[in-house]
């Protein structure tokens, strides 16, 4: 499908689904967004739900400013994701001991590594420039210099919510039953941290005092506040590139021990919270990316669903009309509290058979039936990416 225009905006918000079917808090987010005098335009993907500030499932291109609260609190949050020479056949019927051994590799939720991860020593970690990455620690806003020791510490972990990682078996095509390794995270407490700083600053500036939401509160270009953020926000989406780099390679070695005979192929890694300088219609732009990947032509991205349906690798079409851009999953149809009302841990389990994964009352706000349906998403962004493969998890760590 193409986009319709959301009516009652100054800038042009253009919608990849039905903007009647958008609930009511997000479009008025979407209608704040399109009032502020920075924006260029917006594209509204078809995983849009409500967030803090702006809506997840949103892109943002302003000129010369750029709100803190619209890259959110999980700076670089994204996938990664990379294809093995495994089929089906050779996975064990019984894959407990294999999401054990995943667990016990990599913390989720909360927990942090007992010291820090070694990267000289994971085999296949082919990323350089660990010294001068961390040197840079001692420029970020000096709020967080006491945090450095637990920046290390949680250095390749998956954390918790809608963070997972999974093992999943390639669905139809040529590639029918190929393996893949997937999984989703961000820069962890630290990137939470720096959001929330800057963003308290933000809030704080004259020049943001009329806004129709103070959530939304800019930087502008030119400023010591802006360059401190953008200083702070280019760390934080390395942080996030790194750590599912650490992770990715620790999980292919855990697969590795259960199956020998394994090989990978180029992973590949896309952020969906994010920032980027950008060109569209010959203005320079920052874009925000909320909930959002970049589809520029050609690009290779991850769009996943929930934790018992499926995931797609797509490539992009490079549709400027999206500022280049595709959804960054099945986004939540309701929320977590909603979730944990009207489903039980029996509903989880129904909705997650045939998968390994964690089945407790824990993990109801992430059960499948939260989320919009992952097929009718793809379906709306046609024009947005081309699908590559169709994948189904077999295996899903939690946090």
């Amino acid at each position: 499908m193409g986009f319709e225009l959301l009516a009652g905006t100054k800038a042009p918000v253009r919608v990849w689904t039905d903007p009647h079917n958008i609930e009511p808090q997000a479009a008025q987010q979407l209608r704040n967004i399109g009032q502020l005098p920075w924006v260029e335009g917006v594209a509204v993907m078809p995983d849009v739900h409500f967030g803090k500030g702006a809506t997840v499932g949103s892109v943002i291109a302003m000129r010369q400013a750029v709100s803190p609260a619209a890259v959110g609190v999980d700076i670089g949050c994204g996938m990664s994701a990379v294809r093995t020479s495994l089929t089906a056949a050779d996975l064990p019927d019984n894959l407990a001991s294999l999401r054990s051994a995943i667990e016990a590799e990599i913390p989720v939720g909360f927990a942090q590594r007992e010291s820090a991860v070694n990267t000289r020593r994971i085999r296949g970690l082919a990323q350089g420039g660990w010294d001068a990455f961390w040197n840079q620690f001692s420029t970020l806003d000096e709020g967080v210099s006491k945090l450095e020791d637990r920046a290390h510490h949680q250095m390749g972990t998956l954390g918790g919510g809608n963070h997972f990682i999974e093992v999943c078996v390639e669905q139809g095509g040529l590639d029918d039953g190929q393996v893949w390794l997937m999984l989703h995270s961000g820069s962890r407490n630290i990137g939470k941290e720096l959001a929330e700083r800057h963003m308290a600053v933000a809030r704080g500036l004259p020049h943001n005092a009329d806004l129709p939401d103070r959530d939304l509160a800019v930087f502008l270009s030119g400023t010591p506040q802006m360059a401190a953020y953008r200083r702070d926000l280019w760390w934080a989406q390395e942080y996030a590139r790194r750590n599912r780099a650490v992770m990715m390679a620790v999980l292919c070695e855990v697969v590795r021990q259960h199956l020998p005979q394994v090989s990978y192929g180029e992973p590949i890694s896309c952020h969906h919270n994010y920032v980027a300088e950008e060109r569209y219609g010959g203005v320079d732009v920052l874009v925000t990316r909320k909930g959002a990947i970049r589809a520029g032509t050609g690009d290779l991205g991850i769009i996943p669903g929930s934790m018992g349906t499926g995931s797609y690798i797509v490539r992009g079409r490079g549709n400027e009309d999206a500022y280049c851009s595709a959804s960054h999953g099945a986004g939540r149809r309701m929320s977590r509290n909603q979730a944990k009302k009207m489903f039980t841990q029996q509903d989880l389990m129904a909705q997650t058979a045939g998968v390994e994964c964690r089945k407790d009352s824990g993990v109801v706000d992430e059960i499948p039936g939260a989320y919009k349906d992952i097929t009718q998403v793809m379906e709306q962004q046609q024009d947005l990416v081309k699908v590559v493969a169709h994948l189904k998890q077999v295996v899903c760590v939690k946090g």
